[in-house]
């Protein structure tokens, strides 16, 4: 029995390491992909918005990254836009930023 639960502390430890390391990974173009579809409904698809709404394709990452971070932190006013940001880390609000930018308006 205490080799079990010495081989389950050490299984248990691999398994955290394991997943700590998934999560520092860098995230698959794809699931960036992803994270910026969310912003389709306000800011059109690739961000390319309709009239009366942001378009964000083009704009600089820079920029966007502080608005978003702004946003998150409740620096910026919004109505909708610090509740979502608040779902990203800032390391996943920097790729949609990039990922914007690097979209033609």
């Amino acid at each position: 029995m205490k080799h079990f639960v010495k081989l389950m502390s050490c299984l248990t430890a691999s398994l955290l390491c394991t997943s700590a390391f998934a999560q520092t990974a860098a995230p698959s173009a794809l699931q960036i992909r992803s994270w910026a579809a969310g912003c389709a409904n306000c800011h059109g698809t690739n961000g390319v918005a309709e009239p009366g709404h942001v378009s964000l394709a083009g704009q600089n990452a820079d920029l966007m990254l502080k608005n978003l971070l702004d946003f998150k932190e409740g620096r910026r006013p919004a109505t909708l836009m610090h509740q979502l940001a608040k779902g990203y880390s800032d390391a996943e609000l920097k790729a949609i930023a990039t990922y914007f930018a690097a979209q033609k308006n």
